[in-house]
């Protein structure tokens, strides 16, 4: 019989999905209040794969990632998700969300989006939100799965998180280093 064991801490990372770029540097401010300070951050990306957030986002958004430096236990996604919620209501406006904050933790093995809609691939983990395998890594990149969203099944967010991830396996060492002299 296994035995359950603490899950290893992963790399959280942020997609940001915003019109709203002057309340860019708020946003970060609140982000590294709440998570530590960013690692990395992806450049600017366009967002073509559809216009569902124009409306409300009172213009056409941009898509950009954010590695954080300290680890998280993938246990606190929910957590996490929740607290991402509140910030997107701060900023809200009268058409709704402004920014979109989608919280993810990052391990060798897959990328896991948090998400309050349930759908039949989706896993509860607690108050209302629910765990997406959204990429797997496999044969030395991400593949992507049939729930995949566009923008991270393309080429351009595969490519920040092939480098996120590298610098996830740096802070994994370090942070097992730093473990074992303590």
């Amino acid at each position: 019989m296994a035995k359950a064991t603490e899950f290893k801490k992963t790399a959280l990372v942020i997609g940001i999905l915003s019109a709203y770029e002057e309340k860019h540097d708020e946003l970060i401010r609140l982000l590294t209040e709440h998570f530590g300070n960013i690692l990395a951050e992806s450049e600017v990306m366009d967002f073509p794969y559809t216009d569902y957030y124009d409306e409300e986002m009172s213009g056409h958004p941009v898509r950009y990632l954010l590695l954080f430096s300290s680890l998280v236990n993938p246990e606190r996604l929910s957590e996490i998700k929740l607290l991402t919620n509140k910030l997107e209501e701060r900023f809200a406006g009268e058409s709704g969300r402004r920014i979109n904050i989608d919280p993810g933790v990052l391990s060798l093995a897959n990328f896991i989006l948090a998400t309050c809609k349930d759908r039949s691939h989706r896993i509860p983990l607690s108050s209302g939100v629910y765990g997406e395998v959204t990429l797997i890594y496999q044969n030395k990149d991400f593949q992507s799965l049939p729930w995949t969203y566009s923008d991270y099944n393309s080429a351009e967010v595969k490519a920040v998180l092939r480098d996120f991830r590298e610098k996830f396996k740096i802070l994994s060492r370090r942070e097992c280093q730093d473990g074992k002299t303590r």
